[in-house]
């Protein structure tokens, strides 16, 4: 298992963080990688899923909220809202607060551009070390 942390240092990523999902997500689809992201809110997974669909006009990215119907599994991005009941993927781009528990085999973690708001994420990446995952970084 393993932690990847993409910080946001390029401008047209800073300026709207959610741009950075999209490009994981379709990279992540683009390898074949049935990806969950596990957004903060309801807004938030409503802001991505619009993006995803405007996102890249030569590729389209197959998505939806998660529990918007009964073809959840069949999805390759699943975005899923707290308090959704939505099966763990092999791939986790996390959004959220905390550190994802569960299985999986991989997840991204998406560091803000501001400094002050990357404490939690330091303590995020010392819980997945901790927990014996394999940790990286990567500038975007």
């Amino acid at each position: 298992m393993r932690a990847d942390f993409y910080l946001i240092a390029k401008d047209r990523f800073k300026a709207q963080p959610l741009l950075l999902v999209c490009e994981l997500a379709r990279k992540a689809h683009d390898a074949n990688l049935w990806t969950l992201v596990l957004a903060r809110d309801a807004a938030q997974a409503e802001e991505l899923d619009e993006l995803l669909w405007a996102f890249d006009d030569d590729a389209y990215i197959p998505h939806q909220i998660a529990g918007s119907d009964d073809e959840d599994e069949l999805t390759p991005v699943l975005i899923a809202t707290p308090g959704t009941d939505s099966p763990m993927r092999a791939l986790v781009i996390n959004l959220r607060d905390a550190a994802v528990e569960g299985r999986f085999e991989r997840v991204l973690e998406v560091v803000p551009a501001d400094e002050s708001a990357r404490g939690p994420l330091r303590e995020r990446w010392q819980q997945y070390k901790a927990r014996g995952l394999e940790v990286n970084k990567h500038d975007m």
